[in-house]
């Protein structure tokens, strides 16, 4: 068998799926997909002990990594400084406007911040074709051009692939679907690395959802046989991996040692390290039921216990401390909303810097000047924090699970803000957008995540509101059909009649009130809108 296409038709897609293009990623696959196969089960089988004992721990076997004197590659002339990092998903118009924002770095998100409809598989990777070319230029339906500037440093580009958890359907390598994460690697390097090496870049990358070593290992070993496959130095590719589940906390500097060879940074990647903590503990007992979505902040307790090891950690080893991601979106409306959230969001990078991160991330161009005022404030002249030590940190296993020290409440608001967010997240979502404005938040992936795990919870702990309601299956759906009336008269009977909200409304219940927890809310959804791009293809 070889290698089957069955995607719909994309224009310019010949100039990304060419023969050698698409015949690197199946040599990927067929390299390295038993691997992950292998890695994804032990991820089960080590949830469940952890699920037994309430307990994580540093690896004993590892020490050694631990206790030694080493340290992650120098840093290439232009990740040195990584200040400001903007994220959003490889479409036309927030990529112009993301690499003209000022920021240092452009985290072009081919995973939450995305969706893998095929359009966006292909166009993203047709986006950052032209991003890094120069070529790249949208006018948007009422004319209004947007083009690369001339006149000002554009963002670096850092290409965050899927997970590995996630299989791509519409590239079947002998008869089974590609992993997506060697999908998206394997097509931006066929097409860029050496184009970005001419340009003064290089192929850096972003790697999320890992929880072990092991799994960092795989991706280095992949780094390694694509750089020779296609001729590429080896030590030319950068990547900084997203510490965003609570696995991976407990192996930071084993992640970074399997790495070091390739690694730039750790990122405290905030939403989806709380979503895998309600997820990883989920069935632990009460003492992991973590209050209203809202109450947890990073000056919670456990959260600073994550985020200063992080530092420590990165270091020591040499390597950058990235803080995470500023979700608020500015009103054009409303200047008191406005002024209330960018005080937060100072406040919040005021503490990161404080702390020794080297930069942070913002989702939007409005807030890439408060975030360079506050490192700038910090770093002066210097490009980063990497002389700042933070030999005072000494953290626990204890302290990173101290789930009970987090402040707040579970309330009914909170309960039916969980199920709006989700709803209308997973309504744009099937439709093809993985980054949405709701209530002046952008929500990707890891938001809608926690949204819904927060709501299988407490659930299936029976957990008591402010209210004395008891949340049950019952009240969720309740509470689901309130918030869809409200968000069809918000609409009005036609638009919500033509929108994606009845099934929206299915896939919440698959993965926030079935039995079975569902590990990514993306997988179910992925599977419906899937059969329902199958389904439309028949028609036509």
């Amino acid at each position: 068998m070889g290698v089957t296409l069955n995607g719909p038709e994309i224009a310019r897609a010949d100039e990304i799926l060419t023969p050698d293009a698409v015949a690197f990623v199946a040599d990927l696959h067929r390299r390295f997909a038993g691997r992950r196969d292998e890695l994804l089960a032990e991820r089960t089988r080590r949830r469940e002990r952890a699920a037994r004992s309430g307990r994580l721990d540093v690896r004993p076997e590892t020490a050694g990594i631990r206790a030694a004197d080493w340290t992650v590659a120098a840093a290439p002339a232009d990740l040195v400084d990584r200040r400001v990092e903007i994220t959003g998903p490889p479409e036309p118009k927030m990529a112009i406007n993301a690499l003209n924002s000022g920021a240092r770095v452009w985290l072009a998100d081919l995973e939450d911040a995305n969706t893998p409809h095929w359009r966006n598989v292909v166009g993203g990777q047709l986006v950052l074709f032209d991003a890094i070319r120069g070529t790249l230029a949208f006018d948007s339906p009422d004319g209004r051009p947007y083009r690369l500037a001339t006149d000002r440093r554009l963002a670096t580009i850092v290409a965050r692939p899927r997970g590995w958890h996630f299989d791509e359907r519409h590239l079947l390598v002998d008869g089974e679907p590609a992993v997506g994460a060697l999908v998206d690697f394997g097509l931006y390097f066929f097409h860029n690395a050496a184009e970005l090496l001419a340009r003064g870049s290089g192929p850096y990358f972003y790697l999320p959802k890992m929880e072990s070593h092991l799994e960092a290992r795989l991706w280095n070993d992949v780094f390694t046989h694509a750089q020779a496959e296609l001729g590429i130095a080896h030590g030319t590719i950068r990547a900084t991996v997203l510490i965003e589940t609570i696995p991976a906390a407990f192996e930071m500097d084993e992640i970074l040692y399997e790495l070091r060879e390739h690694a730039s940074g750790l990122n405290a990647g905030r939403w989806d390290y709380l979503f895998s903590v309600i997820k990883y503990f989920r069935d632990a007992g009460p003492t992991f039921v973590l209050p209203d979505r809202g109450s947890v902040t990073m000056t919670a307790p456990m959260m600073r216990a994550y985020t200063d090891l992080l530092v420590a950690t990165c270091h020591r080893r040499g390597a950058f401390a990235m803080g995470g991601m500023a979700a608020f979106i500015p009103s054009r409306r409303d200047p008191e909303v406005n002024r209330a959230a960018l005080a937060k969001v100072r406040a919040d990078k005021e503490r990161e810097a404080g702390d020794g991160f080297d930069g942070s991330w913002v989702a939007h161009p409005d807030l890439v000047p408060v975030c360079a005022e506050v490192f700038d404030a910090v770093l002066g002249d210097r490009p980063n924090q990497l002389d700042r030590r933070r030999d005072d940190v000494q953290v626990t296993a204890d302290q990173l699970l101290d789930v009970t020290s987090v402040p707040g409440s579970i309330t009914e608001a909170g309960l039916r803000g969980n199920i709006d967010v989700a709803l209308r997240y997973l309504e744009a979502w099937l439709g093809g957008n993985g980054a949405v404005g709701i209530h002046n938040l952008m929500e990707d992936a890891a938001t809608a995540e926690i949204s819904r795990s927060q709501v299988w919870q407490w659930v299936h702990h029976g957990v008591q509101l402010d209210t004395g309601l008891t949340v049950t299956a019952e009240l969720v759906c309740r509470i689901a059909d309130e918030e869809l009336a409200a968000i069809a008269a918000e609409l009005g009977s036609q638009t919500y009649a033509a929108s994606q909200y009845p099934l929206a409304r299915s896939v919440f219940e698959q993965v926030a009130l079935a039995d079975e927890f569902a590990d990514f809310l993306t997988l179910p959804a992925y599977a419906a809108a899937h059969d329902a791009e199958l389904a439309a293809s028949r028609q036509a």
